[in-house]
């Protein structure tokens, strides 16, 4: 009965270092999915970066004042004023609809209190 027990805990032991091996290597594979996700973060973080340099270069004031001079001909692009800003009292709103008016109100601010 003892040799029985002593096979059963030798057995318990393999199944468990087999298990611990497994699961180093799945780690192992863990980590380095994660170590390349965040190399392949960092270089669509960088690719971003220069993105926008770009976008900021292209849309330098000074370089949209020229397209805007040579292209004058085809868009009629003129460069803004002060003059073309209205306020909002000169914008002209919609005519009110008849369908949308209320017609009998309902009071409800009047209403008294029980006391």
């Amino acid at each position: 009965m003892r040799s029985f027990f002593y096979v059963l805990t030798a057995m318990a032991v393999i199944g468990l270092a087999f298990w611990a091996y497994h699961e180093n290597y799945e780690t192992q594979a863990a980590l380095d999915d994660t170590e390349q996700l965040q190399q392949s973060i960092g270089q669509a973080r960088a690719r971003l970066a220069v993105l926008k340099a770009e976008w900021a270069y292209l849309n330098r004031p000074d370089r949209l004042r020229e397209l805007a001079d040579l292209n004058y001909e085809s868009l009629g692009l003129l460069p803004l004023a002060p003059e073309q800003f209205g306020k909002a009292d000169q914008v002209a709103y919609p005519a009110h609809d008849s369908d949308l008016l209320v017609t009998t109100p309902v009071d409800v601010s009047s209403m008294e209190q029980s006391q």
